[in-house]
């Protein structure tokens, strides 16, 4: 199993470390190949990774014009008249991207994408999948649900935002070459991206994800939109069956709210309740996954090294 864990001694440590991984891998991969295909995920733990490899990059340790990126998850639903006003709100995953790392570059990527959950006007879509139920199914054991809408439907909108939003996405990233490096962080319920705990593994590449009441009351209370009537209801997802195809992964964890996730990701079976656990399997496979923790996170794995040694998972503690 290509499973290590390295543990950091707090969450600046675990920036610091990942993002030379990153970096190595960039230097590498542009030694061998003229493209560097690049996961990109949103949220706190990766901003510092971003800023240093943004650093290195403006300084010429390697030509981040030579980089192609995907991002993992976009909103459906963000307040706006139309894609444009959407995609460029405050609270879309874009415009975080643009604030935290693509605009803090000199020389820019040859083309940056997210998924195109923006295009999708959520008002029709709730149209639709009340008009025709028979289009699609919802998968999943818990809150949040998979819509998961089959090969011929006859709702055009239905068939179009199957066809043109989720595979068109999965589509780009394979024509793309693959994605060399995915960098994802982690869900207080060991989530990855929108795969909610609870969303199968199978069939999870692209997928339209209906966010559950606890999500939505969240975004809420935390000052992200100014009502429930403001916040996404849906966004688009990549899944951990395509996150995990990626050559190398790196998951970054820090703080308290992320301990029981990632020990039950390693020290438990594969399963869909946790979503980052089919890391096991994909390292079974042969990827490359690396987890970098800091020593909050890092705890339980470290009292547990001789199960993860059995396991086939190596384990490194950085003082």
């Amino acid at each position: 199993m290509s499973i290590r864990v390295i543990v950091t001694r707090n969450s600046k440590h675990m920036s610091d470390v990942a993002a030379e991984i990153v970096k190595e891998h960039v230097i590498r991969t542009l030694g061998e190949k003229q493209e560097f295909i690049l996961g990109l995920a949103t949220g706190s733990s990766p901003i510092g990774v971003y800023r240093r490899l943004a650093r290195a990059a403006n300084e010429g340790e390697f030509d981040s014009g030579r980089i192609r990126s995907f991002n993992l998850d976009e909103y459906v639903g963000l307040p706006g008249e139309n894609a444009q006003q959407r995609i460029m709100h405050p609270e879309s995953y874009c415009y975080f991207m643009i604030q935290e790392f693509f605009g803090l570059l000199n020389h820019k990527f040859i083309e940056s994408s997210v998924p195109f959950g923006s295009l999708i006007d959520q008002k029709e879509l709730v149209r639709h999948l009340k008009a025709y139920p028979d289009d699609w199914r919802e998968a999943g054991a818990d809150a949040g649900r998979s819509v998961v809408i089959k090969q011929r439907p006859e709702s055009d909108y239905l068939a179009w935002v199957k066809k043109n939003v989720l595979d068109a996405y999965s589509r780009k990233i394979k024509q793309a070459g693959g994605i060399d490096l995915q960098i994802i962080g982690v869900g207080g319920r060991g989530h990855v991206a929108f795969h909610e705990a609870g969303i199968p593994f199978k069939g999870s590449r692209v997928m339209l994800v209906k966010l559950d009441e606890n999500t939505v009351e969240n975004a809420v209370a935390d000052g992200h939109f100014a009502s429930k009537k403001d916040s996404p209801r849906y966004a688009v997802t990549m899944g951990a069956e395509l996150v995990y195809q990626a050559r190398t992964v790196v998951l970054l964890a820090s703080g308290e709210r992320k301990v029981a996730a990632v020990a039950k990701s390693l020290l438990g079976r594969p399963t869909p309740d946790v979503p980052i656990s089919y890391g096991q399997i994909y390292g079974e496979n042969g990827g490359e996954l690396v987890y970098v923790v800091d020593r909050v996170v890092g705890k339980p794995l470290l009292d547990n090294i001789e199960m993860l040694k059995q396991k086939g998972i190596g384990i490194q503690k950085l003082s």
